[in-house]
């Protein structure tokens, strides 16, 4: 499995214990954590300390082969993941995106990032035929790069989520080996 992977100006790579102090500021230690309001804001999920983070986190992601770093220009911007969702058998392998500073949405780097790990994990990871990806249908920015790059809509799981006093939907994404068109990214 490569460290490194690097096209079109995104650069994907490994976590390094250099990069974690950083990576608590942009992800949650900062006053505008806007990125929490739709990644999955539905499962409560912790505003860690820098504390907290360093010792529940990190040993997660540092030199972790399911977890990369997403660089642009010289600065990390957010990560991209894969794991299986059915942990014992490992023949449902899933992947997962997040750029965490507002700022940085809308210019593209999602989609670029989430076509090069695609094409990744097609050539070094996995000889599975299906990838997927699971978002909710309150998350209009990750519904449009899924289908940007070309993930297939599979399912809606209708009002499963429950955020703000409102159910929604959970959609389920994703595409065949034989529908996708490896980039070499060498």
């Amino acid at each position: 499995m490569k460290d490194k992977i690097e096209r079109e100006g995104i650069i994907l790579r490994r976590f390094r214990s250099e990069d974690m102090e950083n990576f608590w500021v942009l992800s949650y230690g900062r006053t505008n954590l806007e990125w929490l309001n739709w990644n999955g804001p539905y499962f409560n999920d912790p505003i860690y300390t820098k504390e907290e983070f360093m010792k529940k986190i990190v040993p997660r992601y540092i030199h972790s082969e399911k977890r990369y770093a997403i660089e642009v220009a010289g600065e990390v911007i957010g990560e991209i993941s894969w794991y299986y969702e059915d942990k014992k058998l490992e023949r449902w392998l899933e992947i997962g995106l997040a750029i965490f500073d507002n700022a940085e949405w809308g210019q593209g780097y999602g989609s670029r990032a989430l076509k090069l790990w695609i094409d990744y994990l097609f050539n070094e990871v996995t000889d599975l035929p299906h990838i997927g990806l699971t978002t909710w249908s309150g998350n209009e920015r990750m519904l449009k790069v899924a289908q940007k790059v070309g993930l297939k809509e599979e399912g809606c799981i209708r009002k499963v989520r429950y955020w703000q006093e409102k159910y929604w939907d959970s959609m389920k994404f994703g595409v065949l080996r034989e529908e996708w068109r490896i980039t070499p990214y060498d």
